[in-house]
């Protein structure tokens, strides 16, 4: 079998940043260099490490890239984070139908508790333009063995090739498909939860919002990580974390110019969830985010708007942590912790939603 210089490059690179990230706490401390401390927070020293050894990638600056390229870098790096992949009973890809021709999804199964497991529609990161179901492999991995519930992972349509309402219309479709063919995907139709990290975050937000004017069905919960809520604005936390800390202010100056090309477009609900007149009726929610992240703001600000709209969210903000740390579960002990709350909010979410969990015919 041969072995192409790019898969070499990841195996080095995986075994780098495993080993650095195994050492004990002293000594990741030391090599992390000096405490980092903004608007009362403390940079994890794991965090710190971990940022080191991404600023040593030749292309940590993957906007700057031409596109295939770009999205080469993001599937590389989240390869080497999120770690040797967790074994489950069913992961396949399948297809769903849509108006604009098929989309890709990847379907997981957990271990067999019940035959009909809730199911969580997920929706990648990567600003709308990078990103993938590889990219997302970890996270859906990850969900679906800690939460115990299946996991459709959606490939949605990527600008600039598609750009805003591409990817909204995707995740209409994916949802449909989702409660159209329950029987077939063995889940319950009764239990189908929504969510996405960054951009699959800010699409999931929509979708909900949609689902409420009756462009598809309403899911039971709302899984949100660190979303993009606002397009047309920039929040305090921009000013604080925009450059240093993974995600940059570049980056989404890149990818909100490659989605929404037309400004006016930024002001559309569609694309900026948060300025939505009336956020009543939505599913609970827990929305998580980090505290050394451009988009810290905008997210507690959604979770806020909800919270005042009546409806029942858990905000958690790891004050540690950067953007992204929901594909860092392969590594160090701080992403699989943030995620491992995030499962069990999601377990009890669609606990909540009133599903028998029993097996259905």
């Amino acid at each position: 079998m041969t072995i192409s210089r790019s898969q070499v490059r990841d195996r080095v690179a995986s075994a780098v940043v495993r080993t650095s990230m195994g050492l004990p706490p002293r000594v990741v401390r030391l090599l992390s260099g000096s405490s980092i401390r903004v608007d009362g927070q403390e940079l994890h020293p794991e965090v710190r490490l971990g940022l080191r050894l991404l600023a040593m990638s030749p292309n940590a600056s993957f906007e700057t890239l031409p596109l295939a390229q770009a999205r080469a870098e993001v599937s590389h790096d989240a390869a080497v984070f999120g770690g040797t992949p967790i074994q489950l009973p069913e992961v396949r890809d399948l297809s769903i139908p849509g108006d604009a021709g098929p989309i890709t999804a990847r379907l997981y199964r957990p271990e067999a508790r019940t035959r009909h497991p809730g199911l969580l529609v997920y929706f990648h990161g990567g600003g709308w333009v990078v990103g993938d179901t590889d990219s997302a492999d970890s996270v859906c991995r990850f969900l679906c063995a800690h939460a115990d519930v299946a996991v459709l992972s959606v490939n949605y349509r990527l600008a600039p090739e598609h750009p805003f309402p591409a990817a909204v219309d995707d995740t209409l479709v994916a949802m449909r498909y989702a409660v159209t063919n329950a029987a077939a995907l063995r889940i319950d139709p009764h239990a189908i939860a929504v969510g996405g990290d960054s951009a699959g975050g800010n699409l999931a937000a929509v979708l909900c919002q949609q689902a409420k004017m009756g462009l598809a069905p309403m899911p039971v919960f709302q899984l949100l990580f660190f979303p993009v809520t606002d397009t047309s604005a920039k929040t305090r936390s921009y000013e604080l974390f925009g450059d240093g800390y993974f995600l940059t202010e570049a980056q989404m100056d890149w990818y909100i110019d490659h989605y929404l090309p037309n400004a006016a477009d930024r002001l559309d609900p569609r694309a900026s969830p948060l300025l939505a007149e009336d956020l009543s009726g939505l599913p609970p929610a827990y929305v998580a985010v980090a505290g050394f992240d451009p988009l810290r703001d905008e997210g507690e600000a959604y979770a806020r708007r909800l919270r005042e709209a009546g409806v029942p969210v858990a905000l958690n903000r790891h004050s540690g942590l950067v953007h992204a740390f929901v594909n860092t579960t392969g590594i160090g002990t701080t992403g699989r912790d943030a995620m491992l709350q995030a499962a069990g909010a999601l377990r009890v979410g669609l606990s909540a939603s009133g599903a028998s969990g029993e097996d259905t015919a």
